[in-house]
């Protein structure tokens, strides 16, 4: 999501990057075929920034062989001339619609890459932690058809990784027992994150449990930040920056998660008419906080889910996405990897935040996110700093997505 690469039902609070989990049998959805040249407002997109992206995924996708002829095409077509750069387009991709039964249109929220001032050491201005992942923090992946037996065991792997072992129903010495029906369900990813209890894997520790202090005495402090709600605001985005004293920067990105899917506080708060659908970005959901401080952990309870960092190398350009390469700001989307595969352009026709004026553009699916869920549901990625941020927060448009894939390759084949 970014993977980091996420919503509060509802604009921003998306991300921690998944697992992809296979595709469900999902009947309602369909694929309509369409005519680049054809789709909406077409002739008139500027598209050099868009080359520029496809370019990024080409990084992670140029090795399969349906995209390796399209990439090393992309690789020589010339930024500066757009009619060039739609002709490359109209020439090499087939369009196609996302349709959900009678649906042609869904939700586009929106996120960035948030920027927080802290230390590498904890002073009374940064008392808050980043943490990296815990040590005690394993993971497990566990198939579909694994997922339904009541007992399987599991042996250590490299870093924090358990491996099954098939067949095994008891835990010989040095062996975990795992009971599946003890982890909490999440569609989208087969991965198991838990702890070890003598021989037996149980859930990791909730939010609520972290925040008491539990399970990351083990975990590295990455850096001491000033704010608290900033501090939950960047789990839900999934990576950002942190200035340091010294005036540098250090860029964090998503390692690891504890095993719990994202619930919106947004939507918590919404429901109990704390708040109105209306006011429930993420600008309202800070001021409501301004005005309630005596909640503010519980509010941030509701979402049990928790996500650990880790130092990233790079310091130009956009954050990592779940693809791994850098995203593009205004250029890059987090979709649901079940119907839109990563790497592959996509076109939104969309409006911009809290406005009708249409933000139709061919953007990229690099990343994914917690709450990025259906298939016909984006997260438009604004870029890094407060601007974005104010953009990212009060998005939440309806738009349409075409997905451009190779000539000749059917959605069933990429996904």
């Amino acid at each position: 999501m970014i993977s980091r690469k996420l919503s509060l039902l509802l604009p921003v609070l998306l991300l921690a990057a998944c697992a992809v989990a296979p595709r469900p049998a999902d009947t309602s959805v369909r694929f309509e075929t369409a005519s680049v040249a054809e789709l909406p407002q077409w002739q008139q997109q500027a598209a050099a920034e868009s080359l520029t992206a496809l370019q990024q995924s080409c990084k992670a996708v140029a090795k399969k062989p349906e995209w390796s002829g399209v990439c090393r095409t992309a690789a020589a077509v010339p930024a500066n001339d757009a009619a060039a750069v739609r002709r490359f387009f109209e020439t090499h991709f087939k369009a196609w619609k996302l349709r959900d039964g009678e649906r042609d249109s869904g939700l586009i929220t929106g996120y960035y890459e948030p920027l927080l001032n802290g230390s590498r050491v904890k002073t009374a201005r940064t008392p808050y932690p980043l943490y990296g992942v815990p040590a005690d923090l394993l993971t497990l992946d566990v198939p579909p058809a694994e997922r339904a037996k009541s007992v399987l065991v599991a042996r250590r792997g490299p870093g924090n990784k358990l491996t099954l072992r098939a067949g095994a129903t008891v835990a010989g010495p040095g062996e975990v027992e795992v009971r599946p029906a003890d982890f909490p369900s999440d569609g989208r990813t087969n991965k198991l994150r838990g702890r070890l209890e003598g021989q037996r894997l149980r859930p990791y520790y909730t939010r609520a449990e972290i925040e008491q202090g539990q399970g990351v005495a083990s975990a590295p402090v990455l850096a001491w930040v000033e704010n608290p709600v900033e501090l939950f605001f960047l789990q839900v985005q999934g990576s950002g920056r942190i200035q340091l004293e010294d005036g540098s920067f250090l860029r964090v990105g998503y390692a690891e998660q504890n095993g719990y899917a994202y619930q919106s506080i947004g939507r918590w708060l919404v429901d109990r008419g704390e708040l109105t659908l209306a006011d429930a970005s993420m600008q309202g959901i800070q001021d409501w906080i301004k005005a309630h401080p005596g909640r503010q952990q519980e509010l941030f309870n509701v979402n049990p889910s928790y996500v650990f960092f880790k130092p990233l190398a790079h310091a130009d350009g956009g954050p990592l996405g779940t693809l791994g390469v850098p995203l593009t700001d205004g250029y890059s989307i987090a979709v649901d990897p079940r119907y839109i595969p990563l790497g592959a352009p996509v076109y939104l026709s969309t409006t911009w935040p809290l406005s009708n004026q249409p933000l139709v553009r061919l953007v990229h699916a690099q990343d994914t996110g917690g709450a990025i869920r259906g298939p016909i549901r984006a997260d438009f990625f604004w870029g890094f700093g407060t601007e974005a941020g104010m953009y990212a927060g009060r998005m939440k448009q309806p738009g349409s997505l075409w997905i451009l894939l190779p000539k000749g390759m059917k959605p069933s084949q990429a996904i």
